[in-house]
């Protein structure tokens, strides 16, 4: 920390301001502070953005943090209040940023003023300690009015800036007061609605009783699922509200089209299976009666049924060939019997998987995001004890990993639609691998990348294939230990004249079991601990390679490790040839 730097601490002992201010300097272009400061401790300023020189600072225009931190001398954060007076004092670009406009709404609800002039900043001070006596302190913050990055960020993050008929799905804003600062609402104009006002209900619940708001609520012209939290200052005074709501219209619309679908698809059902059934009935079903009953006499085991007398016309083929057939199915009874059992279990698997994922996608994942919204709003509090703390965070790590399992679930029963773009492969492998560095080095794996020159671009999907390197990835380190090695590498590769890449994926881990190789790619099968992973990652991803008319091969040894190798075309995607299955060669 800054304030705990000898040479910071002699410098603003010794009133050396050239220094304090690079400091200051360097510290905000770090960490994109709008106002930052030092005050020694006679309350002068002694190093300001922006400010050179040794102006004492008058009493009444100290900011709130550095004064606080000053007082009680230890460090303050959080929000604070601005007047326009201390943000000019602070950098007067603030003075503009901060003058947000009123609606005549607004203006008529929050008072006789048409424009807002303070403004809500959030940030923090340290005081600056030598020997154990407070000799000054150093603050710093960012201004919110106009501030979008903060609900940009909520939105890109939590609803992945989804647009329903022209609206936001997902809103958030921040309040000062009951007034919209910083907020990606938009208005009929298709501006930030700037300046507007929360519902009174809203205001008198959250700002009036300190009570966050968890309904439905109207915001501007839309309804919304709504939830407010109350902002309270340094003061511990209620100053404004933090908003994140869904649009209403698009679940409502998306249950309103679900029952109509259903409702036409059993409909249509009843009334083909009626004349389908009339017109089987009046011409095969009557000559057949008898090939029926002998099918009832088979279903209960008698495979001697009565279908005598054999008719001389064209119908006696058909009995003589049922006949063959009951010869047939006693042949192959066990052998059939076995296939069936395993086809049963696959379409048991995929049925089940294509209910949950269409029947009750959306009504996991909203409920799903909105718990893990409000959770992470609720740690951000200060006033939490360890014990719910610990709670909340164990409650966000659960609900993402079901995020995740009813993401993968989807991911399997469909086949998403593909958005091929042209891509550099080298630079894609290696942004997806240094997601992952982090994690191999806590680890203590060696993750390295080697790409191979000279590639051509690809037309691929750049979500999905990304997707595919990370799981690839993932599932090598799972099974690798401290001192092992996982390298990524590249080639060009033509296969069949067509021009291409091979990614191959080796690592030095455990490898896999002979026994299990056969059955690495279908889906639910997974060597993972019960609870540590859906056995779908690699059913995906062969799904993925695959649309792209690509081919997968993995080859392994116990105790030495395995090797994926990718072979994906660079041939643009609409030229692609059907996918092929994929290889699995074995143990090398």
């Amino acid at each position: 920390m800054v304030a705990d730097f000898p040479d910071f601490q002699q410098a603003l002992v010794t009133d050396d301001r050239g220094y304090l201010l690079s400091q200051m300097e360097k510290l905000s272009d770090r960490i994109g502070l709008n106002f930052a400061g030092i005050l020694d401790q006679e309350q002068r300023v002694a190093s300001r953005i922006g400010i050179r020189g040794d102006e004492t600072v008058p009493a009444k225009k100290i900011n709130p943090l550095a004064d606080l931190a000053l007082t009680q001398g230890k460090t303050v954060w959080g929000t604070i209040i601005l007047d326009p007076e201390t943000l000019q004092d602070e950098n007067s670009e603030l003075v503009e940023q901060a003058v947000i406009p009123k609606t005549k709404v607004a203006w008529a609800e929050a008072g006789l003023e048409s424009e807002l002039t303070s403004g809500l900043a959030i940030g923090a001070a340290v005081p600056v300690k030598l020997d154990g006596r407070v000799i000054g302190t150093i603050y710093g913050g960012v201004l919110l009015n106009r501030d979008t990055s903060i609900v940009d960020k909520i939105g890109e993050t939590v609803f992945k800036n989804e647009v329903y008929k022209g609206r936001n799905v997902g809103t958030s804003t921040i309040f000062l007061g009951s007034l919209r600062i910083s907020t990606n609402v938009m208005d009929q104009d298709g501006r930030r609605a700037l300046g507007t006002s929360a519902s009174e209900d809203v205001s008198l619940h959250v700002l009036g009783e300190g009570k966050r708001w968890t309904k439905r609520a109207r915001v501007l012209s839309d309804w919304y699922i709504t939830a407010y939290e109350p902002i309270t200052d340094i003061f511990e005074q209620r100053v404004g509200m933090l908003y994140v709501g869904a649009l209403e219209a698009k679940y409502l619309d998306v249950r309103k089209r679900a029952i109509i679908v259903f409702a036409l698809i059993t409909l249509g059902g009843v009334m083909s299976a009626f004349v389908l059934g009339w017109f089987l009935t009046g011409i095969i079903m009557r000559p057949l009666n008898r090939l029926i009953r002998a099918s009832v006499e088979i279903s209960k085991g008698n495979f001697s049924p009565d279908i005598k007398p054999i008719s001389k016309s064209d119908m006696g083929i058909l009995q003589r060939e049922f006949l063959n057939m009951i010869n047939a199915l006693i042949e192959r009874e066990k052998r059939q019997k076995e296939e069936s059992e395993i086809c049963l279990i696959q379409s048991e698997k995929q049925a089940s998987v294509g209910k949950l994922a269409a029947g009750v996608a959306h009504e996991i994942n909203n409920p799903l995001t909105a718990v893990l919204t409000f959770t992470h709003l609720i740690l951000r509090r200060d006033d939490l004890v360890e014990e719910v703390r610990a709670d909340l965070e164990m409650i966000a790590t659960q609900t993402e990993r079901v995020r995740k399992i009813v993401k993968s679930l989807l991911d399997f029963s469909r086949q998403s639609r593909l958005n091929p773009e042209p891509l550099d492969l080298n630079r894609q492998i290696e942004k997806s691998i240094k997601l992952l560095m982090n994690h191999a080095l806590i680890k203590g794996v060696d993750l390295k990348f080697t790409s191979a020159s000279g590639l051509p671009m690809f037309t691929l999907d750049r979500s999905q294939c990304q997707s595919v390197w990370i799981n690839m990835i993932i599932n090598a380190l799972d099974v690798t230990e401290p001192g092992d090695e996982i390298e990524v590498s590249t080639r060009q590769v033509e296969v069949e004249g067509k021009d291409g890449a091979e990614i191959i994926i080796r690592d030095t881990g455990s490898g896999i079991l002979p026994e299990d190789m056969d059955k690495l790619f279908d889906p639910f099968f997974t060597t993972k601990e019960v609870g540590k992973g859906t056995g779908l990652g690699l059913a995906v991803s062969a799904g993925i390679i695959e649309r792209h008319g690509g081919t997968v091969k993995v080859a392994s040894t116990l105790g030495e490790g395995t090797r994926f190798t990718i072979w994906m075309p660079a041939t643009p995607l609409s030229e692609a040839p059907a996918p092929p299955q994929p290889d699995n060669r074995g143990i090398s």
